[in-house]
């Protein structure tokens, strides 16, 4: 089932997607609920992010490349960041590059979206917490992050976390093909089977730390090809079997200080 959340007559909703037709979702889509009505296409409706997160976990350096030398060793736990849920957008929402910044990077990466509350699991009974896989892109000010040395506002600007477009409950996260593309042009190609640590560790391995509500997001980790963007750049993320996510990049508004 692919779950997405859309806006229609100045409202948001819950849907399901079969094919290119949306229909309604009734009820919690991370409790009871049932199949509604068909909304429309696709074009018929606004998408926004398909979860509203409480906390958004990012992972770093969590892939296994042996053919990229003079990066770090892969760390013997998790490393871990968060993302504010402000930084959230949906599919075709501007990512706004702030004025302080003068690099910006995209990062594409599998997410796994919470299903249940998950508190203490182990990496065996994630499965069962996991509602499904969306695509997301980790936009990071690299400039920021490599000057200040922690990653709070390097990656936590408004914009910086775009999710969408749906939440797929079927797409296995521990074998899923990743792509990432910049104007058209592949920047990342990867599978989730090169992961150092699997999605269901790092439920396991976050749970043991804070309790994970329905709707939370964990970010595991972006593939070797993470580079800067310009304005004007336009990004897609792919994930087969899921869909695409894509957000134009443009310049924020908001003064330099």
């Amino acid at each position: 089932m692919k779950i997405l959340r859309y806006l229609i007559d100045g409202q948001a909703r819950h849907g399901v997607l079969h094919g290119s037709d949306v229909f309604d979702l009734d009820g919690d889509p991370f409790g009871a609920a049932t199949l509604g009505p068909r909304v429309g296409t696709l074009r018929d409706v606004s998408l926004l992010p398909p979860c509203t997160p409480t906390k958004i976990i990012a992972v770093g350096l969590n892939y296994a490349d042996p053919s990229q030398e003079g990066l770090p060793p892969l760390p013997n736990e998790p490393i871990l960041s968060f993302k504010p849920p402000s930084s959230v957008v949906g599919p075709g929402s501007p990512i706004r590059w702030p004025a302080v910044s003068t690099r910006v990077d995209f990062e594409g990466e599998v997410a796994v979206v919470i299903g249940k509350i998950t508190r203490n699991v182990t990496s065996s009974e994630a499965k069962g917490y996991v509602l499904g896989v969306t695509c997301a892109n980790d936009v990071t000010a690299r400039d920021l992050q490599r000057r200040e040395g922690q990653w709070a506002r390097a990656k936590g600007f408004d914009t910086f976390c775009p999710l969408g477009p749906c939440i797929d409950t079927s797409v296995d996260p521990t074998h899923c093909r990743l792509v990432t593309r910049v104007n058209r042009e592949v920047r990342q190609s990867t599978t989730t089977s090169l992961l150092h640590f699997s999605p269901f560790d790092l439920v396991s391995y976050a749970s043991r730390i804070m309790t994970l509500v329905p709707g939370d997001v964990i970010l595991t980790g972006t593939p070797p090809g993470s580079a800067p963007l310009k304005i004007g750049d336009v990004v897609e993320v792919e994930i087969e079997d899921v869909g695409v996510l894509w957000n134009p990049v443009e310049a924020d508004d908001c003064p330099k200080k």
